[in-house]
């Protein structure tokens, strides 16, 4: 009887996967880590990758080991989810919209049929001065 292992996660894989989801750029990670760019890349291009710098890695990112280890894409939503936390979670859930976006919507519309209105004078400027040459042409 044959049974499919779970297969493991390719940890340097996740470690990119999970970098890009968090937005954050090689440079920032090597620069957090202490190491340039190019071992960030050669990291996450290892299969496994040695449990202390895995350990600074997750640290770094505020993501468990595990979450590296095992990662798959649907786990991702979790991932962000518990990202933020402390001070940033207090700014997520307290943010508070300080316009209304309504009235802001009918600000720029407003603000368009004005920039409408201007063409269209502008334009009828431009009709009303080719008329006027034109009749002097005629009269000619």
């Amino acid at each position: 009887m044959i049974t499919n292992m779970p297969e493991k996660a390719h940890q340097g894989r996740a470690v990119k996967r999970i970098r890009e989801i968090l937005n954050i750029k090689q440079e920032v990670l090597a620069d957090a880590l202490g190491i340039s760019q190019q071992s960030v890349s050669t990291l996450e291009s290892k299969d496994l990758i040695d449990p202390e710098t895995l350990e600074r890695i997750a640290t770094t990112l505020k993501v468990p080991v595990d979450a590296i280890k095992n990662f798959n894409e649907e786990s991702a939503i979790n991932i962000i989810a518990n990202t933020f936390q402390g001070e940033s979670a207090a700014y997520v859930q307290n943010y508070k919209c300080t316009f209304n976006p309504f009235d802001k919507w009918v600000e720029t519309v407003d603000k368009n049929e004005k920039l409408y209105e201007a063409l269209l004078k502008s334009e009828r400027e431009k009709i009303a001065l080719l008329e006027k040459l034109l009749d002097d042409k005629k009269k000619k």
